[in-house]
């Protein structure tokens, strides 16, 4: 992608663009997806419901375009987490890290995303998962290629598929952060990072 300088005007559509999407989440998290109207979108946001239609086909275009930023911001979160230079336990520390901070910081949308993934409103997302999981499949393989290259270095222990290690690992992490959600006090997702690396790595480190 071409990293230019924007100009004021292209500043200003950024800036109302990301204001009506705040005003969506604010208004989709009181009253559920199916309650909000773009009218209402449009008043919180202060806009006049012409303006969000500039950004956005419909309303279910708007919710996929907020689902979509909160993957791609947790991709390149993650990207960052596994490319730095430290040894495969500590990459694979820093992403159990990284997925609790943005899962902490971003939990008013998520929290939307499951309530509004079951029963009927399932097809609000008919186009929105193929683009979730293509994401959440290249972190798996990412995450995969770090066991990979410790189990070559003889760090792991070579006990299954490095893409299956990758999947039972960030699938402890979602469990945490599910606790999380239910009882933040008691269960504290960042605090119970050395716990999860700790039931893992236990039959899986040395040789």
């Amino acid at each position: 992608m071409e990293n230019k300088t924007l100009t004021r005007r292209e500043k200003e559509q950024l800036r109302h663009r990301r204001e009506i999407l705040d005003a969506a989440l604010i208004l989709f998290s009181e009253k559920g997806y199916h309650n909000v109207s773009m009218q209402e979108i449009a008043q919180e946001a202060e806009f006049a419901v012409g303006t969000l239609y500039k950004f956005f086909e419909n309303k279910e275009d708007l919710y996929k375009a907020m689902m979509l930023a909160l993957a791609e911001r947790f991709y390149k979160d993650i990207v960052r987490a596994l490319k730095e230079p430290e040894e495969e336990i500590e990459k694979i520390r820093n992403y159990l890290k990284v997925k609790g901070e943005v899962f902490v910081a971003n939990v008013a949308v998520i929290r939307l995303y499951f309530a509004e993934t079951t029963g009927a409103s399932f097809n609000v997302k008919a186009g929105l998962d193929s683009d979730l999981r293509d994401l959440y499949e290249e972190n798996l393989q990412m995450l995969a290629d770090v066991f990979k290259s410790g189990v070559r270095k003889h760090r792991f222990r070579n006990i299954a598929d490095p893409y299956y290690l990758a999947v039972a690992i960030d699938s402890m992490a979602n469990a945490f952060l599910l606790l999380w959600m239910d009882s933040p006090e008691q269960h504290p997702y960042l605090k119970n990072v050395d716990n999860i690396m700790n039931i893992f790595f236990s039959s899986l480190k040395g040789i």
